[in-house]
């Protein structure tokens, strides 16, 4: 959980939304395209589309922009055409980095992918090599201040409802952990119970973690997460580090 975690909450910290919401829009709407292309536009029966456009809607994108991207993977708007593709690697001290990539032109891609792994004393591995360290879930937060409930009582709910785990972050957020296939009956049962959910996605999820440390290492892994997430091509990135929050506030 930690390595999901701990990268979610800093890049939240550093978030600059307005200044991104472009570049956000962009990345949901190539998700939204290749997900209508790969299983059709009908929501009821696309998981995947379904996924992407609560994502979506939950980051303010416009629901024009939302059906022209669904048109566009249904072939009934013209576009560029991306594939999706997953890219794994290391960063210092042997953290694990898994991304989800969607690019129209793989040789550019992963060209740059490299260069961005060197700088930070990464390097680019060869398929499989740390895959194997991440499961897929389902992942909600909660927000502590919005609960109208005490914690033994978020915790009986969610189990209830089929969630594998509850944490409590750092920052004052519970994190909800469910298998892939009961994510949306856990994730509607808790709404009908009146729990207000923050957010939602399907994430990978780090089996183990690596505890880091040295500032300088710390250093490193944030940077190189950070220009990862940057680049255009990249849609998420993974990594199974454990910083102690002394350090990442420092970042």
């Amino acid at each position: 959980m930690a390595g999901h975690s701990k990268w979610a909450n800093t890049k939240h910290r550093k978030a600059r939304a307005d200044a991104q919401k472009g570049k956000i829009f962009t990345k949901l709407a190539r998700e939204i395209t290749v997900a209508a292309r790969e299983g059709g536009d009908d929501l009821d029966a696309n998981f995947t589309l379904r996924l992407a456009v609560q994502k979506a809607r939950d980051n303010n994108m416009p629901n024009e922009n939302i059906q022209r991207s669904i048109q566009r993977g249904t072939g009934n708007q013209e576009g560029s055409s991306y594939e999706q593709a997953y890219y794994e690697g290391y960063a210092v001290d042997g953290v694990a980095v898994l991304l989800e990539v969607m690019t129209d032109n793989r040789n550019r891609t992963v060209a740059e992918i490299r260069h961005i792994f060197s700088r930070y004393n990464g390097s680019l591995g060869e398929s499989g090599c740390v895959a194997w360290m991440f499961n897929r879930k389902g992942y909600m937060t909660v927000n502590k201040n919005e609960l109208n409930i005490d914690e033994d009582e978020l915790m009986i709910a969610a189990l209830d409802a089929g969630a594998e785990d509850v944490e409590l972050e750092d920052d004052g957020t519970y994190s909800i952990t469910t298998e892939l296939e009961n994510f949306e009956a856990a994730k509607n049962q808790m709404v009908d119970q009146g729990i207000p959910i923050a957010s939602s996605e399907v994430t990978m999820i780090p089996s183990n973690t690596i505890e880091i440390n040295d500032p300088d290492s710390a250093d490193k892994i944030i940077r190189l997460m950070e220009a990862l997430d940057d680049h255009d091509d990249v849609q998420n990135v993974y990594a199974n580090f454990d910083i102690p929050d002394q350090l990442l506030l420092k970042q």
